[in-house]
């Protein structure tokens, strides 16, 4: 269920006749039932879970609910391919590539990643074509590293050069921790990752990239002769699951980044170093659950509505609205959404012109001091520099009160 915050006048008082510095706003405490604060208890502890690193991660906010281990560089196994679809879809957007793409199964893929290996392959025929989108659902749902392979030949030339574009776009993603050598997730030095990072990976496919997201969600998928499932087994068990990757190796154990929305929540779980397949998809499952029972997200302000406003000077209109580009959602521990403190820092003088768009300050939200979601306050409409006696007049008022 959605709820909304919004500032009452004495925020929009504040920010109109302030003089100098940030305005610093707060709001009222949203709406709920009195009674909600009292009643509301701390969250239990989340479930214990059998792997060396693991992470239940907010995607609406980013933020970490849980987790042991997760900022620990470790083997991420085929997980790894969650950064090769990111890197495809990423190109794809940019134009340097297409869905419909022949892409070559090379000798190379073949060898390295085919049948003859050890791990999971698509079962492509060796110096033929198929569809980029093709062979991306054989890297996606069968997970073939010699799909993976062919994908990363085809876009960047060589799996090095591929590589060098999973680094580039993994800091763009804020994964601070992570190095990828390759794009399939066998094992190879330096090739690392976290669970906090893989988790912040998942929520930027689904994000950025929803259809390349939804390919995870395929239950099986068929090459020539050979039909595959999909490894993941929260797809059988749990509706609400629609992604993302499992993984395996001796060195990494089992491992599973997990993803599913009930109602307006969406949560993120990664597990790494499990000891079985069964165990990655329990543990994975007691996570998402816990998450759900005691965390809600709300909906603080939609997109493009005003939140408040402020005084401009020497412009055609004297007051510019302020809002948010894009939803505010907010998870927080049940019961305890009326104690969420929405604050604005805004400049307190704003001089035309102002362009539509452009950012004006910070919308945070507090909760026991501690800011859990923010996001940039922009102006809803354009403010024109006003003629010469309204900028006159209005030269003369800053001065007069800023003496």
């Amino acid at each position: 269920m959605k709820a909304r915050l919004t500032f009452a006048a004495i925020a929009v008082a504040a920010l109109a006749t302030s003089a100098a510095g940030l305005v610093l706003a707060q709001a009222p405490a949203p709406d709920a039932p009195a009674a909600a604060a009292s009643a509301a208890l701390p969250v239990p502890p989340p479930p214990k879970i059998t792997g060396t690193a693991w992470v239940l991660m907010d995607y609406a906010s980013g933020n970490v609910l849980a987790g042991e281990n997760y900022d620990t560089p470790l083997e991420p196994a085929s997980i790894t391919k969650v950064m090769t679809s990111y890197v495809i879809a990423a190109e794809m957007k940019a134009g340097k590539v297409k869905e419909t793409d022949q892409v070559m199964m090379s000798e190379n893929a073949w060898r390295s990643g085919g049948a003859g290996t050890d791990g999971s392959y698509s079962g492509f025929e060796v110096n033929k074509t198929a569809p980029l989108l093709e062979m991306e659902k054989g890297m996606v749902v069968q997970s073939g590293n010699d799909a993976a392979i062919a994908l990363a030949e085809h876009v960047a030339g060589s799996t090095d050069a591929f590589a060098s574009l999973m680094n580039q776009y993994a800091a763009r993603i804020g994964m601070k921790n992570s190095h990828f050598v390759n794009p399939h997730g066998l094992p190879a030095e330096g090739h690392v990752s976290t669970a906090r990072d893989l988790a912040l990976l998942g929520r930027a496919l689904a994000r950025d990239y929803p259809v390349a997201y939804s390919y995870n969600k395929i239950k099986e998928f068929t090459v020539g002769p050979i039909t595959q499932p999909n490894r993941n087994l929260l797809l059988w068990r749990d509706p609400s699951v629609d992604g993302i990757k499992t993984g395996h190796t001796s060195g990494a154990g089992y491992c599973l980044m997990a993803s599913a929305k009930r109602g307006d929540q969406r949560l993120i779980s990664v597990v790494m170093g499990s000891t079985s397949e069964a165990q990655r998809a329990s543990d994975s499952q007691a996570l998402l659950n816990w998450g759900f029972r005691f965390f809600e997200t709300h909906e603080l302000y939609a997109a493009a509505k005003q939140v408040a406003k402020q005084k401009v000077w020497k412009g055609k209109a004297d007051e510019v609205q302020l809002g948010v580009a894009a939803p505010m959602l907010v998870t927080v521990p049940r019961g305890r959404y009326e104690q969420l403190k929405p604050m604005m820092d805004v400049p307190a003088t704003l001089v035309a012109p102002i362009a539509k768009g452009q950012k004006i300050g910070t919308v945070k939200v507090m909760l026991d001091g501690k800011a859990i979601a923010q996001q940039p306050l922009v102006a809803l409409n354009a403010i024109e520099e006003g003629g010469f006696f309204k900028r006159l007049w209005d030269e003369f008022w800053m001065w007069w009160e800023s003496i």
